[in-house]
């Protein structure tokens, strides 16, 4: 008896994913190639959806030409790379140090989880204007450190060109580092204890056995967190916008905020070039992680 066509199994199954499957084609797929595709016309609004009109409009590298050569993108770009890195290898290494000292079987293990992941369940929204309070000069810290008595005390980074982007900086990590933690304490829990007890009996210390054992046997969990936590440094918006509006002047605006003035003061191609290139951007960090995890399962 010949076997069924492996195409006609779980065929329920594949029905029910056939909605999934066409919002992932139309919404996604097909709107993130209508945003590369739109990046080189000249449309100022929408819509163009004919091929006809993408012709008539068709301008070539026109736009990326403009957008490199804009100092307000480029003073974002540049703001994007300061916190991505930061925030990524602040959050790394201080959600790292956390989870060590939570893996230690320390008391009220539970009250100290909450209180580091906390800040993670607020919205960027709410973190931008704590910290907005926090760091203003009229009434944050600085006003409070002089109310006792140090008046020659400044903590003006809010309105400070040069020291703005790290004010975002503080703020990110603060949200950030929480969800690290957890991440990094799960790594550490699937751990096996004898590697511990092979590790005290040969008399290595503990600091080797972290750098040297442990933390390469954690390179999935690792790697899934930088994932997460760098697309999403990314992908920042509305923390830079309750907390800097982007301020002064341009000196903390990243490329969300740059692309999202474009799309709604009339420049929609200037705009989907600049989310065009911030899709390159998210698919520098994605795409080794797949080509790494994947191809090592596939030679698995």
């Amino acid at each position: 008896m010949s076997s069924p066509n492996p195409l006609l199994r779980n065929l329920s199954s594949k029905l029910a994913c056939i909605p999934m499957m066409l919002i992932v084609l139309v919404v996604f797929i097909g709107g993130a190639a209508w945003t590369v595709l739109s990046s080189f016309t000249d449309i100022k609004t929408l819509p163009i959806f004919t091929p006809r009109e993408f012709y008539e409009h068709w301008v070539g590298l026109d736009q990326y030409v403009r957008l490199w050569g804009t100092s307000k993108w480029l003073v974002s770009v540049r703001n994007l790379a300061i916190y991505g890195g930061f925030v990524t290898v602040g959050s790394f290494i201080i959600g790292f140090l956390l989870a060590v000292f939570m893996d230690q079987k320390i008391r009220a293990e539970g009250v100290f989880r909450t209180i580091y992941l906390y800040p993670f369940a607020l919205s960027f929204i709410v973190t931008g204007h704590v910290w907005a309070w926090i760091m203003s000069p009229a009434f944050g810290l600085e006003a409070t450190v002089r109310g006792l008595g140090w008046e020659s005390f400044s903590f003006d980074w809010l309105t400070n060109r040069e020291m703005s982007i790290y004010a975002v900086v503080i703020a990110g990590l603060w949200q950030g580092t929480g969800l690290v933690m957890a991440l990094m304490l799960a790594g550490l829990r699937g751990i096996d204890d004898e590697i511990w007890r092979a590790a005290r009996v040969d008399g290595i210390p503990k600091w080797r056995t972290y750098l040297q054992i442990v933390i390469p046997m954690m390179r999935p969990v690792l790697v899934t967190t930088f994932v997460i936590v760098a697309s999403g440094a990314v992908r920042v918006y509305d923390l830079v916008v309750a907390l800097t509006q982007g301020g002064p002047g341009i000196s903390s605006t990243v490329p969300s905020m740059y692309i999202y003035e474009k799309l709604f003061v009339g420049a929609l191609a200037q705009g989907t070039a600049a989310s065009s290139m911030l899709l390159l951007f998210t698919a520098v960090i994605l795409i080794p992680w797949i080509i790494v995890e994947f191809g090592k399962k596939r030679r698995g």
